[in-house]
């Protein structure tokens, strides 16, 4: 692809992980992305700027109130055509600022009045990385829609042995390619995705339900919305900020998500189903709260509908049906059963027993399953999971469909 025309702002803050960066300018502009560096005063200490300047052949910026420039306010005119805005490596320090929307340097000040797609690449001391005031920053800015970038791990400069080293120069030169990439590929498709837990109520206090918190699911919503797509969100109750720009359908229920779901199937072109659906729900509901001495704590459950296998049955044949299967044991022979006995086109695979997958977390590991491929996929943020996925499915859905190419 030729990339003339692209416009990307690199970040990059004080840390060792900054010499990386040259690379990573130096591959973009060899591409034809016009690159745009900013680098706060702490990573002139690491690399210099002239680096950047020979490599990019723009001037890089430091101090907001250079005056050997021409007249303009350069931290709202470098972000005019901006098409990506990566901050890599993001310190601790970056990230608190952009969280509080704090703006005292060139790089703040540009970073806060971007519009762009975002990128954050955080790297640094492991405890640092882990420090809950450190993650809960994180948090804030993936919430407000930016990629957040999962660190690697190995040996650091500090000597420990940890996450927090920035991925290489590399598989940050592809992050970028893809973002770029991923203007409007998905215009004119309409995605529907489920996300997070059902609860089936015993009563009107007490319910079964898992530990889905919906990240996975949210994040595929709104990468596909991103990517141009008409998006329709069923979701069970979950403590995420809905994605802008998405239909949301709130459920409670399996019952509730079947009928949200069986309903909306006709007018979809491609259906992820990323909830966890409740296997079983209670036979009985009490009217009022089941009293201890009423009840000698047996509990008989019935079958829910499976949700999936009834939309793989009923899908029309130029849809796309994708669903995720969680286990504990064998995941591969048990999400091949899956993919065929309720008629998927796709299956993610993962393991709640890998260190960096399963429920309430921000990564996952997952191996792409279809009739005729095993894709595994190493450890990433969900984020990525769900651009990596709809790559996937989009190809699958231009197979079937070859007169919408």
């Amino acid at each position: 692809m030729d990339y003339t025309g692209k416009k990307v702002l690199l970040g990059i803050t004080g840390g060792i992980a900054a010499y990386k960066m040259a690379n990573v300018a130096s591959a973009l502009t060899k591409l034809g992305v016009d690159v745009h560096v900013i680098m706060t005063e702490n990573a002139t200490q690491f690399i210099t700027p002239l680096t950047f300047e020979t490599l990019t052949k723009n001037k890089t910026y430091i101090d907001t109130f250079d005056r050997l420039f021409s007249w303009d306010v350069k931290h709202i005119s470098l972000n005019t055509g901006a098409d990506l805005f990566v901050v890599a490596p993001a310190s601790a320090n970056i990230i608190g600022k952009f969280a509080g929307g704090i703006a005292d340097d060139m790089l703040t000040t540009t970073f806060l009045a971007a519009t762009c797609k975002k990128i954050i690449a955080p790297a640094m001391n492991t405890a640092m990385l882990q420090n809950p005031v450190v993650q809960k920053n994180i948090q804030t800015l993936r919430d407000l829609g930016m990629l957040i970038l999962q660190p690697g791990s190995g040996r650091l400069a500090c000597g420990d042995i940890g996450a927090g080293r920035l991925p290489e120069p590399p598989e940050l030169v592809d992050c970028i390619l893809r973002q770029l990439e991923q203007r409007q590929d998905l215009a004119g498709k309409r995605i529907l995705v489920t996300a997070g837990p059902t609860r089936e109520f015993l009563d009107p206090v007490r319910f079964i339900s898992n530990r889905s918190t919906g990240k996975m699911g949210y994040a595929i919503a709104d990468c596909a919305r991103r990517r141009g797509a008409e998006v329709t969100l069923v979701t069970g109750k979950v403590q995420l900020i809905p994605p802008p720009g998405v239909a949301m359908v709130p459920i409670d229920s399996a019952s509730q998500m079947y009928e949200a779901v069986m309903t909306r199937l006709p007018t979809q072109d491609i259906i992820v189903k990323a909830a966890a659906v409740a296997d079983f729900t209670p036979a009985q509901f009490a009217d009022d709260k089941i009293k201890k001495s009423q009840s000698d704590g047996t509990l008989q459950l019935v079958r829910t509908k499976d949700i999936l296998k009834e939309v793989g049955h009923a899908a029309a044949p130029g849809q796309v049906v994708c669903g995720f299967s969680m286990e504990t044991r064998d995941l591969i022979e048990n999400s091949r059963k899956k993919l065929d006995s309720k008629h998927c086109d796709l299956i993610v695979a993962n393991s709640l027993k890998q260190p960096g997958a399963g429920f309430g977390v921000d990564t996952n590991v997952a191996t792409l399953l279809s009739k005729d491929e095993e894709l595994p996929l190493p450890l990433m943020s969900k984020e990525e999971l769900a651009d990596r996925l709809l790559d996937k499915l989009l190809a699958i859905y231009r197979q079937k469909n070859p007169a919408a190419q």
